[in-house]
C-alpha cells in the first residue's frame, strides 16, 4: 500500500513549484505566506496544503498578480482567485492543469486526475492534451524523480493513469474504424526495456491514421518477432530505445535483428534517447532513426 507523502522539505517545494528556496523564505518572513513546522533541528517541513497554496500563488503571479496582494488572502480566497482566472479563459489553463495533475500524483488521487483530465477534454483534443499538458508534465516528473522529490511509486501511479486514457482512445477508434492493411506496424520494446508510454501513444497515432497496429509492449526478444515477419504482410517494425541495450549500440542491435529475422530490408523505425545519440551512418539501410512522433506521422 503506497503511503501518501504529506511532509515536504523546502527543496521539495522548490522543485515542485519552481520557486527558489530563498524566495520562499522571503515570502514567509515578509508576508507570512506559509507557516512551516520545524524539526527539533530547526529544519522547515511543509504540508500538502502548503504545496497546493504555493502552486496557486505561482499561477497568480504568472497572471500579473503581485505577491504583496496575493499574500493578504487566505488559502480559500487564493483558490477562488485562481478559479476566476480559469473561468475567464476560453480553454483550461495548461499550467494549472499540470499543477492539478502533480497534486493528484503526490496524493495518489485518481479522482482529481480524472476530474482534471475531463475538464481539459471539454476544450482540447486528446492529441492536444498529450502534447500541451501531459508531455510537459512527464518532463517535470522526470526532473522530480531525478532530484528525489518524488518516489518511483508516484511516477508509476501517474503514468499508469495516462496509459489508461491512451488505451481507451485506441479502443474507441478501433471499434469505429476498419484498419487499412496496406501497412502493418509491429510495436515493441527491446529486451529489458520497460518505458513504454511513448510507444503506447505512438500506437494511438498509428491506429488513428487508419493502419493496423500490433502492440507487443515491453521487453521483447528478437526471436519472438520472426513469426510476425513471416506471417504478416507489409510488416513494419517500430521500437523505442530509451536506456537499452546497455551492452551494444543500436546499430549492432539492428544488425542482430536483421540476422535473426533473415531479412535486411524489413522497415524498422527507431525512436528514443539512446537511439538519438547514435551515429546515423552506422545504421543498416532498413533502419530509420526518427527524431519525433510528428515527423513519423507526416510520413504516414
Amino acid at each position: 500500500m503506497n503511503a501518501v507523502k504529506t511532509k515536504f522539505s523546502i527543496k521539495d517545494l522548490e522543485n515542485l513549484a519552481g520557486v527558489k528556496a530563498h524566495t520562499i523564505r522571503i515570502w514567509e518572513k515578509r508576508y507570512n505566506l506559509l507557516k512551516p513546522e520545524r524539526t527539533p533541528t530547526n529544519i522547515r517541513t511543509y504540508t500538502l496544503k502548503d504545496l497546493q497554496k504555493l502552486l496557486n500563488v505561482t499561477f497568480l503571479l504568472e497572471h500579473k498578480h503581485k505577491i504583496s496582494k496575493i499574500a493578504k488572502n487566505d488559502s480559500p480566497a487564493i483558490v477562488q482567485m485562481v478559479k476566476e482566472i480559469i473561468a475567464q479563459k476560453e480553454k483550461p489553463e495548461n499550467h494549472q492543469a499540470i499543477n492539478s495533475f502533480k497534486i493528484a500524483m503526490m496524493n495518489f488521487d485518481q479522482q482529481l486526475f480524472a476530474k482534471t483530465f475531463d475538464s481539459l477534454s471539454q476544450q482540447l483534443s486528446f492529441r492536444e492534451i498529450f502534447y500541451q499538458v501531459l508531455i510537459p508534465l512527464l518532463e517535470e516528473i522526470g526532473m522530480l524523480w531525478q532530484t528525489n522529490t518524488i518516489d518511483p511509486s508516484h511516477e508509476h501511479f501517474i503514468t499508469n493513469l495516462i496509459k489508461q486514457k491512451i488505451l481507451l482512445k485506441i479502443e474507441e477508434y478501433q471499434i469505429e474504424h476498419t484498419p487499412n492493411k496496406e501497412k502493418v506496424f509491429v510495436l515493441f520494446l527491446p529486451e529489458n526495456e520497460i518505458h513504454d508510454l511513448g510507444l503506447l501513444f505512438l500506437n494511438y497515432e498509428i491506429v488513428g491514421h487508419g493502419y493496423k497496429c500490433i502492440y507487443l509492449g515491453q521487453s521483447i526478444m528478437i526471436e519472438n518477432l520472426k513469426y510476425l515477419n513471416v506471417n504478416q504482410p507489409n510488416v513494419h517494425f517500430v521500437s523505442y530505445f530509451t536506456v537499452k541495450p546497455e551492452d551494444t549500440s543500436v546499430a549492432e542491435y539492428v544488425k542482430s535483428f536483421n540476422k535473426e529475422l533473415e531479412n535486411d530490408s524489413v522497415p524498422f523505425y527507431i525512436f528514443g534517447r539512446k537511439a538519438l545519440r547514435e551515429n546515423i551512418k552506422g545504421l543498416p539501410n532498413n533502419a530509420r532513426l526518427i527524431k519525433s512522433i510528428d515527423s513519423f506521422i507526416e510520413d504516414l
